[in-house]
C-alpha cells in the first residue's frame, strides 16, 4: 500500500513482472534493456491483436446472420414463385376447357367464350411475368447469401489466425524463443491479410 492508497496488481502485471525477473536471473541483460522491453512489446502486440480479433469475430457472426436471413428470403420468394406457377397452370386448364367449350358452342355464343379466352391469356402472361420475377429475386437472394457465407468464412479464418498468433505470443513470452516471436508476427500478418480480403469481399 502506498501513501496514496492501495495499488492492485492484475494478472497481466504479475506476468510482466515474472517474465522480467526471469530474464534478469538468466543473465541475458537487465529487465529494462531486454526482458521488460520484449515483454512490453509482446503484451502490447497481444492486446492489439485481441482487439482486432474481437472485431473480426463480430463481423464473422454478422455476416453469418445476414447469410441466414438472405437464404430465408430466397426460400420465401421460391415458394411464392411456385404458387404463381400453380396459379398459371390453373389458368391454363381453364383456358383449355374454354377453348373446347367455344369449339362446341353455337356460333352465337362463340364470341363470349373468345372474350374469356382473351382474358385468360392476358392473366396468364401477367402471372408468368410475376412468377419469373420472383424466381429471379430468389436466385439473387441465393447469390447474396452465398457471398455472405464466403465472407463469413474469411472472417472466421482471419479470427483463427489471430487466435493462433496470441497463443504463440504467450508461448514466446514464457520461453523467450525469438523464432516464436517472429512466428506470432507472421501468423498475425496472415490473419490481418485474410481480414482485409474479407473486408474487400475477396
Amino acid at each position: 500500500m502506498s501513501s496514496d492508497g492501495f495499488h492492485v496488481h492484475g494478472p497481466h502485471d504479475h506476468a510482466v513482472e515474472h517474465a522480467s525477473q526471469g530474464h534478469d536471473q538468466g543473465g541475458h541483460g537487465t529487465a529494462h534493456e531486454g526482458g521488460f522491453s520484449t515483454t512490453s512489446k509482446i503484451a502490447m502486440f497481444t492486446a492489439m491483436v485481441a482487439t482486432v480479433g474481437a472485431i473480426f469475430s463480430y463481423m464473422g457472426g454478422a455476416t453469418q446472420a445476414n447469410a441466414g436471413l438472405l437464404k430465408n428470403d430466397a426460400a420465401i420468394r421460391k415458394t411464392e414463385a411456385s404458387n404463381q406457377w400453380n396459379y398459371f397452370q390453373s389458368k391454363s386448364t381453364k383456358q383449355s376447357l374454354t377453348e373446347m367449350a367455344r369449339d362446341l358452342a353455337p356460333d352465337d355464343r362463340k364470341a363470349g367464350y373468345q372474350t374469356k379466352l382473351d382474358r385468360y391469356e392476358t392473366e396468364k402472361n401477367e402471372i408468368k411475368a410475376q412468377a419469373e420475377k420472383l424466381e429471379r429475386e430468389s436466385l439473387d437472394f441465393d447469390h447474396q447469401s452465398e457471398a455472405q457465407m464466403h465472407q463469413h468464412h474469411r472472417w472466421a479464418q482471419a479470427t483463427t489466425a489471430l487466435q493462433v498468433a496470441i497463443a504463440l505470443a504467450a508461448i514466446a513470452l514464457l520461453t523467450r524463443k525469438k523464432w516464436l516471436e517472429y512466428g506470432m508476427y507472421g501468423v498475425a500478418a496472415i490473419g490481418l491479410g485474410v481480414g482485409t480480403m474479407a473486408f474487400l469481399h475477396f
